[in-house]
Formats: C-alpha cells, structure tokens, sequence
C-alpha cells in the first residue's frame, strides 16, 4: 500500500478534481457546549451528545434542540466527558441509542458503554450498562462509537498510560467490536475479548464504507493517522508512530503484525471526526473521506483511489472557518454538518459551540434548509389500508421490506393518504416518502402489518 505523507492543497474541492465547488454554509444552532458526536437520524433530526452530558435531538431547518437525557453521573477532566453515540440500525423500531461517558468510581476516573431507551418522544430511559471499567483521564480518552450491521464499535484511547496500548488485558488504546446486547461476538479475534484491534494511542474518528472500517487518530504530535481497521491488528503505538520506518521500529512492526496507516501528518492537526461522502450535492467529492481537525481548525477532503484501500490527494474545504471542528454527519441529500469544539473544558462559562450546514446554493431544487416531512402512520399496526398524514406536497412512496426489498410503491397527495397494503403478507416494512418538489429529501418509518 502506498505510503503518502500530507501533501495539502486549498481548493473547494478534491486536488484531484480540479474543478471548483460551490459552498455555502448556515449555523443550524448555536449556544451549545461542545457536541461531541452528531448523527443524522433516520427521522431526519441530527443527534447530538454534548460534552456535559446532555443528549439532545436538533431539528435540521427550525433549529430547534429537543434535551432528551442528561446523564448526571457524567464527569469532565479535560478531554474527558460525555463522547460518543450511535443509533440502533433499526431504530426507532428498535428505540436504543448506545451513549459512552466518563465518570467517578470513587477516586477512580473511568469511562463506560451505556445503551438507553427511546420513548418515541422526547426522552430516553433505562439505561443498560454494556462496557464498563474503561480508565479514563484528562486526555487520549477515544470515545467515538459506530454500528456496522449488528455489532457497536468502539473506539478507545490509552487514557495518558501507554503501555495498556499493548496490553489486551487491558481495555484501553483498543477498538472494540460488541453486540448490541453487550455480548462479545463468537468470531472476535481473542475469544471472550470485545477487542477488535489494539495499538492505539487516540481515535476519535471511525465511519464504515465499501467494506472497510477507517478511522483517524491522534499521534503524539507527529504523526497523525488514517488507517484502515481489520481484525486482530495491531496498530503500533507506542513502539511505532506513524509508518513503521524507523530501525527501532521495522522488527516490532514484523513481529507484532502491525497494520500500516493509510496516511501520516506531521506536523500535529489533532484529526478528530471522520465521514465518507457519497452524496449528490457536492459530486466532486464523492468517494472521499470528510475529517474534521481540531488544533488545525479546517475541514478536510481525502480522496480515495477506485479499490477504496488508499488516499491519493487531500485538500482543505475552505469555507469552513469556524475554529476547531469536532464532528460531521451527511443528510441523504447529501448536506453536511459539522459541530465545533470551541467552549472551555470544564463545562461552566459561556456556551459558544455551533452546529453547522454546508450546502451547494447553485443546486437545483435546493434551498437555504432541507425540506422536512413529518408524517404518522395511524393506526399502526395496519390493516387492508395504510393511513397516515404528513407535512409536504405531492411525493412519491416505496414500500420495502426491512431487509431493502421493495414491494410496493407510488404517489400520494399532501395532508392525509390512504395506501391499499391489502397484497403484503403480515410483518414489518419500511415506507419512504420522497417529495416531487425537492427530490432527495426524504422521510421514513416503519410500520407492522397485521
């Protein structure tokens, strides 16, 4: 695999590419305290935890943030907090969203995996302990947390003690792999081990596509990493930075199996959240990595090569000027979002972080806000006839089956609709509405069929 240095170049678009690219961006929301991880739901709200420990719900166009939980045993020490997030591949008909936070054990900073449950409204309950006892500490805490098919990923940092890097009794500088229900998978590379990679000083970034699970990853001040996760590698830290070059490092690298990262930065951009973008808006970016940077404060595209498994240019988008970025989500229309990072550590004074939208005005059929289409189905389950009502003009529909299968589709009117189901068998499906006026933008839920 091709070793790349960063060779940067300020464009609106991939190096590559050569063309320009329009952008321009909306603040969503302000006023809020470093949201750490931001999601796009698939009720077309973006999902936020905030460092403090709340977990909010954030209305796209109005800008209106709904607090759904604030976990009040969270805990901040510097980089420590609440982190990481991420929904249940079939919520909400499935209500569980996966939190990570840090907190006191008595004397003891520790970090855990915590799943809770969504009421279908505007709160969440239950909370159901599934990893615990990660150290934590003022720094290198990870925490990102991603779903892939139905296991939770989990990425945690060496919370400022290296040697646990190494160490797989230890949980910490890992990537973990975990069941929904906390169990640890049979086909884990160590059995009864939730780790899944191990090696690590810091990853506060990890997003799956095209088969393979990329993340990014603080170094030392230099390097920083992208790398490429596959199971049971070890990523080098703290005998390896960056490429295994150097003489003390090569035997290690070839007695430790030691996975080389994609690309390395020298000097130190603090690289945290990490995205792939495939959407319509912005085609000259399509099939590259988004990363967000902290100290760097600048958004970044990494250009992939056609097998997906290397970066072949990065540039810098440079309508994005809103000091140290944390995280990104992309919409199915393909708008990116991105949360600063710009509030004091220790959770008190002034709330200055932002939620921001980064959209193509030249478009067609797109506005300054994606188009929202509240719909609900009534009653659910339904009979020989799907009744509902949304928020929106004339749209098509799909109906598909929870594994993706379409069995149905057509159009509907605005306000109230009538849909004869009377040819599906009894289950569970999917239906999606898609307005004619601004295609793209799209509104989905689940229903049972009786």
């Amino acid at each position: 695999m091709k070793k790349l240095y960063i060779a940067v170049c300020v464009l609106l678009s991939a190096c590559s590419s050569g063309a320009q690219t329009s952008v321009a961006t909306r603040i969503v929301k302000d006023s809020l305290f470093i949201p750490w991880e931001i999601v796009w739901g698939p009720d077309n709200n973006i999902w936020l935890t905030q460092k403090n420990g709340y977990i909010c719900r954030l209305h796209p166009t109005t800008g209106v943030l709904d607090t759904l939980y604030h976990e009040s045993a969270t805990v901040i020490q510097g980089e420590g907090g609440m982190l990481g997030m991420a929904l249940h591949p079939q919520f909400p008909t499935t209500p569980y969203v996966y939190v990570a936070y840090d907190y006191n054990s008595g004397p003891l900073y520790r970090e855990r995996v915590v799943r809770y449950t969504y009421n279908g409204s505007n709160a969440l309950s239950a909370p159901m302990v599934l990893l615990d006892n990660i150290n934590a500490s003022s720094i290198h805490n990870g925490c990102r947390l991603l779903i892939v098919a139905d296991k939770l990923y989990i990425t945690t940092g060496d919370a400022s003690t290296m040697s646990t890097s190494q160490n797989l009794a230890s949980p910490n500088g890992k990537i973990h792999r975990i069941n929904l229900d906390g169990s640890i998978p049979a086909d884990n590379p160590i059995p009864g081990n939730s780790a899944w990679s191990w090696g690590h000083r810091n990853p506060q970034g990890i997003v799956y596509a095209n088969g393979f699970l990329y993340s990014s990853e603080h170094g030392p001040g230099s390097p920083l990493e992208i790398n490429i996760i596959r199971k049971g590698r070890n990523y080098g830290w703290p005998t390896v930075h960056g490429f295994c070059n150097l003489p003390a490092e090569t035997q290690f690298c070839s007695d430790s199996n030691v996975a080389q990262p994609l690309i390395a930065w020298t000097p130190t951009l603090a690289v945290c959240g990490l995205d792939y973008y495939s959407g319509a808006m912005f085609p000259g970016w399509q099939g590259s990595l988004l990363m967000a940077t902290l100290k760097d404060a600048h958004l970044y595209t990494l250009q992939l090569n056609a097998a997906k498994d290397s970066i072949v240019s990065t540039a810098i988008i440079n309508a994005v000027a809103y000091g140290r970025l944390r995280d990104i989500c992309i919409s199915p229309a393909g708008r990116i979002y991105i949360s600063t990072s710009n509030s004091g550590t220790s959770g008190t004074g002034a709330k200055i972080d932002r939620i921001i939208e980064l959209y193509d005005p030249t478009a067609a059929n797109v506005g300054s806000a994606p188009a929202v289409l509240p719909m609900r189905i009534h009653p659910n389950p339904v009979g020989d006839i799907l009744a509902g009502s949304y928020t929106g003009a004339e749209a098509e529909y799909r109906i598909s089956t929870i594994e993706g299968k379409l069995v149905q589709e057509g159009k509907v009117q605005g306000g109230s609709f009538r849909i004869p189901v009377i040819a599906l068998a009894a289950g569970e499906y999917l239906l999606q509405l898609r307005t004619l006026r601004q295609r793209g933008e799209i509104v989905v839920s689940t229903f049972i069929r009786k």
